[in-house]
């Protein structure tokens, strides 16, 4: 597994790398960001769960074979303490050079501080059904 060339002072600092390098189709900095621990865990929509590195670098491959996807948080959630940070986010989904339309994600980001600063434990997405929900009571918004 490539190992990060930084230290992630902070959990929005990993996040805003680990949807940059999906926008990108980068699969070597996608999995950089994850956790040294094997049991890492990764939950694409409508797929089963994925434990440790050589499962979910294999699942962001066939993901990137069709280009990368651009991902657009529109509502945080955070629950932080001294060594997690869980981020409950609604996401905007839009295939790069797609004509379909984006669709909403409700994804879990899972941070760790660890020795070489935050790094992602845990990944789980699934389909919104229907609309968005509201932005009501959101707590934070990236961006």
């Amino acid at each position: 597994m490539p190992k990060l060339n930084r230290i992630f002072e902070t959990p929005e600092e990993i996040e805003a790398a680990f949807y940059e390098a999906i926008s990108r189709a980068d699969v070597d900095a996608v999995m950089s960001l994850w956790s040294d621990e094997e049991d890492v865990v990764c939950i694409h929509p409508g797929a089963p769960r994925l434990v440790g590195h050589a499962s979910i670098r294999a699942s962001w491959e066939q993901i990137f074979e069709q280009g990368g996807v651009e991902i657009r948080p529109v509502q945080l959630h955070v629950t932080q303490n001294m060594m997690t940070s869980i981020h409950n986010i609604i996401e905007e989904v839009h295939r790069n050079m797609s004509r379909q339309p984006d669709i909403h994600i409700l994804a879990t980001n899972v941070y760790m501080k660890t020795p070489q600063g935050w790094r992602i434990a845990t990944h789980h997405a699934s389909v919104v059904p229907g609309e968005a929900p509201a932005s009501t009571s959101v707590s934070a918004l990236l961006h």
